[in-house]
């Protein structure tokens, strides 16, 4: 029997997607549950599982390739014996893999689709116990590798990654070795030599950069992201722009810096704060109606060092003190950068924020995200000349500009809304820290 491995939908959006690596090559054995291949979506680098025992007959999709959601990337053969018939009626095209269902024992099916499971090798969510399919333990690729190195048995391990996956530093801990950076392969021992020299450090990768004239094909974020801006073209919206006194605010970040709190947890926390008394401006519109959020989840804008723009989403954030906020946004960045976000970490967001305040943009207006009611545009704070009291003092103020929905929040929605949230800004932000 003739077993497919098909590009899985690891979101909503993905129509595509590209093949990182194989983790498994040509004849290899391959158990049920057993990482495969290590797929980009839109926004983030995940391992595919496979639902099926057998052997690896050939790989139709190779590395660096795309592939549209629900095709064949490679193909299985149940038996060591059956690989090269596979291969040979791969290349004929008269392949019949089972497509939908294979009947195991009576009354049981056999799902032919993929699993999918985060490629983070760092410490997720943490769970007692590894998580177990078809009753193996699970162990990310580097983890399967590193346990090989340093001759660690995972079968007695608790896993520390999410949904208590054994992860690298779940290997490294057991075997008393120094974690490594999720980047670094376990160093292997140099050969000793009568008297070494200090290896030259290697030479950067040259940056690719276009010539003049030449065309540039997009990668899978970007056309994750035009995809998104073009689907809002469809989206009736307006603009209210609004100067906040920024003073109090800056006070607060200078005493609180130094914990790790940073400027753009500050800003999220005061926006869903205010969002408690605005649940309008935190909903979306749907065909049935208006859909009012049960939490209050921040996304914001980040660009990637690649090209392109992800969201990671603070959730609850209106929930969460401005410490721990700081210190998940510091996460959320990171594993960002490495694309290592589980899909609900950049898709779940119900209100974005955008700020290139930190550029020194003055005013901008953002467009708003599928699936969202508003967007927040946050420009830089600027010390301004400004009557008070009769007098002229100076004031450090900042520009912000609301983008929102205007099939279900109106110009006074999103007028109270900046009212509020300059209020909160102005006079109150110590309550941030409550």
């Amino acid at each position: 029997m003739i077993h497919e491995i098909f590009m899985p939908a690891l979101s909503s959006t993905m129509t595509e997607g590209k093949i990182v690596s194989w983790v498994k090559s040509p004849g290899d054995k391959v158990e049920k549950g057993e990482t495969v291949v290590i797929v980009e979506s839109d926004k983030a680098d995940m391992d595919v599982e496979s639902f099926y025992e057998g052997y690896v007959a050939t790989i139709l999709v190779e590395s660096g390739d795309t592939a549209p959601v629900g095709s064949a990337i490679a193909l299985l053969a149940e038996t060591e014996a059956e690989i090269e018939t596979v291969k040979q009626q791969a290349q004929s095209g008269a392949t019949t893999p089972t497509k939908t269902e294979a009947t195991t024992s009576p009354g049981q099916v056999a799902d032919v689709t993929t699993t999918v499971a985060t490629a983070d090798d760092t410490a997720g969510s943490s769970q007692n116990g590894a998580e177990h399919r078809a009753g193996r333990v699970m162990v990310s690729p580097r983890a399967r590798k590193l346990a090989k190195e340093l001759k660690v048995d995972v079968s007695h391990l608790q896993g520390s990654g999410p949904h208590g996956r054994i992860v690298a530093q779940d290997i490294e801990a057991a075997a008393g070795t120094q974690p490594t950076s999720p980047q670094t392969k376990a160093p292997v021992a140099p050969t000793p030599t009568v008297k070494s020299a200090p290896a030259p450090t290697p030479a950067p990768a040259p940056v690719a950069t276009a010539a003049s004239g030449q065309v540039v094909p997009l990668n899978t974020l970007q056309n994750a992201v035009v995809r998104n801006m073009v689907a809002s073209l469809q989206v009736p919206t307006f603009h209210v722009g609004y100067t906040m006194t920024t003073n109090e605010l800056d006070k607060l970040y200078k005493q609180i810096k130094s914990k790790g709190v940073t400027m753009t947890a500050l800003l999220a926390k005061a926006v869903a704060v205010t969002l408690q008394k605005h649940p309008l401006v935190n909903a979306s519109y749907s065909e049935q109606g208006i859909q009012y959020r049960s939490a209050i989840n921040i996304a914001v804008a980040v660009a990637m060092d690649d090209g392109g723009l992800i969201t990671p989403v603070l959730q609850n954030a209106d929930q969460i003190d401005i410490y721990s906020l700081s210190r998940h946004w510091k996460s959320l960045v990171d594993r960002a950068r490495l694309k290592q976000l589980q899909p609900e970490e950049y898709n779940s967001g119900t209100f974005t924020l955008s700020n290139l305040g930190m550029f020194g943009v003055d005013r901008f207006d953002a467009i708003l995200p599928p699936g969202q009611g508003a967007i927040l545009a946050v420009g830089a704070a600027r010390s301004q000349v400004v009557a008070i009291d009769g007098m002229f003092g100076v004031r450090q103020q900042m520009q912000v500009n609301i983008t929102c929905d205007h099939r279900i929040i109106y110009g006074t929605h999103a007028a109270a809304f900046l009212q509020d949230l300059a209020k909160l800004i102005e006079t109150n932000p110590q309550s941030l820290t409550m």
